[in-house]
C-alpha cells in the first residue's frame, strides 16, 4: 500500500483548511467526518439503528440525520456517545479503507479528528497533529458552528488532551498565523511526503 499521512487535530484546530491544501496540492484526502457522514445516510443500517435507539425527533423532514440534534444528545450523556460510537466505528473504519485502496495519488491523507483515539492510527505511515492553543480551538469552533460555548468545551473535554495528541505526533503545523502561512508548511510537508512515497512504493 502506498503511504498513508494521518491528519488530526481538535475541534477548530484547522484541518478543513490544512486538507484543503493537500487537496490543491492533488493529493487525495479521506476526511473521516465525511465518511461517518456517509453510513449514516437514509437507506443505510446504521441511520435505522440510530432511529430505533434515538427515536424519530432527530431525523429531519428530508429523512436524513439531524447531526446537530444527535451531537447535542450524545456529548451530553457519556453512555449513548459510546453507544454510537460501538455502532458507527466499525462502519466508518471500512469506508475509510474502501477510499484509501481507491486512491491514485502518490499519497494519501486521512484527516480524522479521531485518528489517534481509535483503531484508525493502525492506518498511518505518520501522524500530523495540528495544533493551537484551546483558547484559540473554543473561538474558532463558537464562531465556526454557532455552537454554545458549553458544548464545545464538552466537544473538546471528548477528544483527546492536546498535550497527549502531541506527544504522539510525528509532526506538528502550528496553525496560529495566516492561511498564506499554513498554505507554505503544507506545501513544504507535500514535498518530504512526495520524497518519502518514492520510497515506500
Amino acid at each position: 500500500m502506498a503511504l498513508v499521512v494521518g491528519v488530526t487535530g481538535g475541534i477548530g484546530s484547522g484541518k478543513t483548511a490544512v486538507t484543503r491544501c493537500f487537496e490543491h496540492l492533488g493529493v487525495t484526502v479521506v476526511d473521516a467526518d465525511l465518511v461517518s457522514r456517509i453510513v449514516v445516510q437514509p437507506g443505510r443500517p446504521a441511520l435505522a439503528a440510530i432511529v430505533e435507539h434515538f427515536g424519530t425527533d432527530i431525523i429531519q423532514t428530508d429523512g436524513t440525520l439531524d447531526r446537530a440534534a444527535l451531537r447535542a444528545r450524545v456529548f451530553a450523556d457519556e453512555t449513548e456517545r459510546h453507544w454510537l460510537e460501538r455502532l458507527t466505528h466499525p462502519l466508518i473504519g471500512q469506508e475509510i479503507l474502501d477510499q484509501i485502496s481507491a486512491s491514485r495519488s502518490p499519497y494519501t491523507i486521512l484527516s480524522s479528528p479521531l485518528l489517534l483515539d481509535t483503531t484508525q492510527k493502525a492506518l498511518v505511515d505518520c501522524v500530523v497533529v495540528i495544533d493551537v492553543p484551546e483558547e484559540l480551538q473554543l473561538q474558532r469552533t463558537v464562531q465556526r458552528d454557532n455552537n454554545d460555548e458549553a458544548q464545545v468545551k464538552r466537544i473538546m473535554a471528548a477528544q483527546m488532551g492536546r498535550q497527549d495528541r502531541l506527544a504522539l505526533a510525528d509532526i506538528v503545523i502550528e496553525n496560529t498565523g495566516s492561511l498564506e502561512a499554513l498554505d507554505n508548511k503544507v506545501e513544504t510537508l507535500h514535498n518530504t511526503f512526495l520524497l518519502r512515497a518514492d520510497t515506500v512504493s
